[in-house]
């Protein structure tokens, strides 16, 4: 699903090649405990709707303002801004991290998928978890490896208009959390 992650990828994916690789790990950090920690645990409680509206609300702030640090760094060039491995590496956890609607999608649909999985028993849900963690590590690798070899490609005002594009889809999203946890929250109280 195009989202935070992906954005990250884009802009990462400009300045190294690896960047994917380095983005779908940092996701898979964050990932696969959570789906453990779902296998063993989370499958016998309801999430309170407080949790989910606090969720998105903090998730659409952290969303907003990774779209500032991108539309603010949009400028600076390689030299100005060298990317660390590092820097992607944490990208993949944070956006992770932050998604409302990661963590809200394993919480609703991903939860279905970890119930049926777990009708095979830990081994058939561990397949399970690195066969879907290897779908991410190959989408994301594979997509910066083309963004990263397009790359001279680029004009200036493509530069530019990717980097816009990166900022509307974080902005797009902490929006549209910020106003889905509101939402939530008055239908809650009525």
């Amino acid at each position: 699903m195009p989202g935070p992650l992906f954005a990250a990828t884009i802009e990462k994916a400009a300045k190294r090649k690896n960047a994917g690789l380095l983005i779908s790990i940092g996701h898979g950090i964050v990932e696969i405990p959570l789906m453990f920690l779902l296998y063993f645990a989370m499958t016998q409680f309801v999430i309170p709707d407080a949790v989910k509206i606090t969720v998105m609300f903090v998730g659409g702030l952290l969303m907003i303002y990774m779209g500032a640090q991108a539309f603010r760094n949009r400028n600076k060039t390689d030299e100005k801004h060298e990317s660390s491995k590092q820097d992607s590496l944490i990208a993949g956890i944070w956006t992770t991290a932050v998604n409302p609607s990661f963590i809200i999608w394993w919480l609703t649909i991903g939860i279905t998928l970890v119930i049926n999985a777990k009708f095979f028993g830990l081994l058939g849900f561990s397949v399970f978890a690195v066969i879907h963690w290897l779908c991410d590590f190959l989408w994301y690798t594979v997509a910066a490896v083309v963004i990263f070899k397009s790359r001279r490609f680029w004009t200036e005002r493509v530069h530019q208009a990717i980097f816009i594009f990166c900022f509307a889809v974080f902005v797009g999203l902490g929006v549209q959390f910020i106003s889905s946890s509101l939402w939530l929250a008055i239908n809650t109280l009525l």
